[in-house]
């Protein structure tokens, strides 16, 4: 892929505020997306997040009602994903999840993973102060979350596919209903963002960004 190709998806991705509701995304285009979310890099690689892929058509209507900032996009959308972020119960350096992920996920020998353990704590407790509250924790479990994001839109672009990431809901409402309706453990998982694949239908403002040289300084 040249410079151009890449430069030319990043050109053509936008924030699609509808989409065309005749188009579907193949599947095999579909699972690409996915396995890019899937392959991105987390914070020593311990893969906070959960990804739900959203198709009845009952739960659409109740996730609408919940998200203003995605009214034309969820009734258009092909797809659409919410990603759940892990919380303290087992992000944090103790929890079984995380020793259950370096030895069997990771496949760490023993001294790897006491060594790698030790690390995290430190990284937790001092390094970035992420047990100072719950919400500390669960903050940082997103940004991982949105490193993903950030691929599954650029892969989308890649291959002609639009998307539109969303934050403008009530999160309080979407946890409920995922909770009452998906069997979402609260406690286990937040909402991190929520993201619409589809195909655009009209073509896009000019995209409008600040020049390279306002955004980047060299020290």
């Amino acid at each position: 892929m040249t410079r151009n190709e890449i430069l030319s998806a990043y050109q053509f991705r936008h924030a699609c505020k509808s989409f065309d509701a005749k188009k579907t995304i193949s599947e095999d285009d579909f699972h690409l997306i996915m396995e890019t979310a899937r392959l991105s890099p987390s914070s020593f690689g311990f893969e906070p997040w959960k990804f739900l892929v959203v198709e009845n058509a009952s739960f659409k209507e109740k996730l609408k009602e919940l998200t203003w900032g995605g009214q034309g996009q969820i009734p258009t959308a092909s797809h659409i994903v919410i990603c759940l972020a892990r919380k303290t119960p087992s992000m944090k350096y103790d929890s079984d999840y995380i020793l259950n992920f370096m030895k069997n996920v990771q496949k760490l020998p023993e001294d790897i993973v006491d060594l790698k353990g030790g690390f995290y704590k430190k990284f937790q407790e001092e390094d970035f102060k992420l047990l100072e509250s719950e919400r500390s924790l669960f903050d940082w479990s997103c940004k991982q979350c949105y490193i993903a994001l950030g691929n599954m839109m650029t892969t989308a672009a890649l291959v002609g596919i639009d998307s539109c990431p969303m934050e403008g809901f009530d999160r309080d409402g979407v946890e409920a209903l995922l909770t009452s309706e998906a069997s979402v453990d609260p406690n286990k998982y937040g909402v991190a963002f929520m993201v619409a694949f589809g195909y655009r239908e009209t073509e896009p403002m000019e995209k409008t960004r600040q020049a390279l040289s306002e955004i980047m300084d060299v020290i």
